[in-house]
């Protein structure tokens, strides 16, 4: 039950069209992903960040790895973060951290030949998923047809993004509810808005689309305006995916509904069980932000579980890259129990192509 060494490779992804939120737009994806190898066999994690996550990993980490048992994840990872004080430990640094720490509960999981999701303090056997995409980017009938297609396969929320040009976004909306009938509409403006924008656009969002959750209204770094919006409107407010250190979830606290963590960045595993530790003793709702393969095993210890974002992206890539993905089942992701560790295999050969 040690490790023997880390491994990384990073695979940058183009995406299916040009895609774009409230206050940024992309072509590509990159993930970084590290293999833990030990005992004949590979744990398997990743993060979606620069390839400098890789090399955080290489320099910084995997010295520190190498030789330690898989006895001590709880001491290991605190030696991990305490190693990249330096570096600036929100941001790529946690990343880095973040996909280290779930390669090396994946191979402990395998070792011990059980599924991930039993090796984790499980309350849930199963994570309800939304569908999430909807990029300012698209033609109406793109938006139309990705929103409605997701409500037809049995799930029963799906999110859009807005903000970009809020002139257009009346008219989306319209498409959007249209597509999707009754099922349960959200919107995420990736902190495209000011304090009293957003207000003004919560009530139109309630009045005339039935919304029921508005992510980032402002920028998550604004805590104060978050909480402006959230008492002055009638809609969930949500933010908390660019949350690394504990330290960033608690400066939330107050200011959102619900409170969002990604597996790939607060941590890993480890730092998610503290996260919930958080959540829990507040009284608030997680809610899964992106990675749906790696995610689906660990939010199962989440305590006060919402739901995990379906993210178009993510989920296209990592069924690009891995064997084993799991699809959603009456609107949910439920762990594969037949197979060790988080179930998934790198498709090597076919991934050399994105290959960095």
């Amino acid at each position: 039950m040690t490790v023997e060494r880390l491994e990384t490779c990073c695979f940058t992804i183009p995406t299916d069209e040009t895609e774009s939120d409230g206050t940024l737009e992309w072509s590509s994806t990159t993930i970084v992903v590290v293999e833990a190898v030990g005992g004949g066999r590979r744990g398997i994690g990743w993060t979606y960040a620069p390839e400098a996550a890789g090399g955080v990993v290489n320099e910084l980490l995997a010295p520190r790895v190498a030789g330690r048992s898989l006895d001590d994840l709880g001491a290991l990872w605190l030696e991990l973060g305490a190693a990249l004080r330096n570096a600036g430990r929100p941001g790529v640094a946690f990343c880095a951290l973040s996909a280290v720490d779930l390669a090396l509960w994946d191979l402990r999981a395998r070792l011990l030949d059980v599924p991930l999701a039993t090796l984790v303090p499980a309350v849930h056997d199963r994570v309800a998923v939304y569908g999430s995409g909807g990029f300012c980017s698209y033609a109406d009938e793109r938006l139309a047809e990705q929103l409605g297609g997701w409500v037809t396969q049995g799930l029963e929320r799906v999110k859009m993004k807005l903000g970009r040009e809020p002139a257009r976004d009346p008219r989306r909306l319209t498409v959007a509810r249209e597509a999707i009938g009754d099922a349960e509409l959200m919107v995420d403006a990736n902190g495209a808005f000011g304090v009293k924008e957003a207000i003004r656009w919560a009530k139109r969002y309630v009045d005339e689309w039935d919304v029921r959750w508005f992510e980032e209204p402002v920028s998550s770094a604004d805590a104060k305006g978050l909480r402006r919006v959230r008492d002055d409107s009638r809609l969930e407010v949500a933010a908390g995916e660019y949350a690394y250190v504990l330290a960033d979830f608690r400066n939330l606290l107050g200011s959102v509904d619900c409170l969002q963590v990604d597996v790939t960045r607060c941590g890993g595993i480890s730092g998610l069980l503290r996260v919930n530790g958080l959540a829990a003793a507040h009284g608030l709702d997680l809610s899964g932000h992106c990675a749906p393969q790696l995610s689906a095993h660990a939010l199962c210890a989440v305590d006060r579980l919402r739901h995990l974002e379906y993210f178009h992206d993510h989920v296209r890539v990592e069924s690009m890259l891995f064997d084993g993905v799991l699809t959603p089942v009456d609107g949910a992701l439920v762990p594969d129990r037949s197979r060790p560790g988080n179930g998934l295999e790198l498709k090597r050969a076919d991934a050399q192509r994105w290959a960095a």
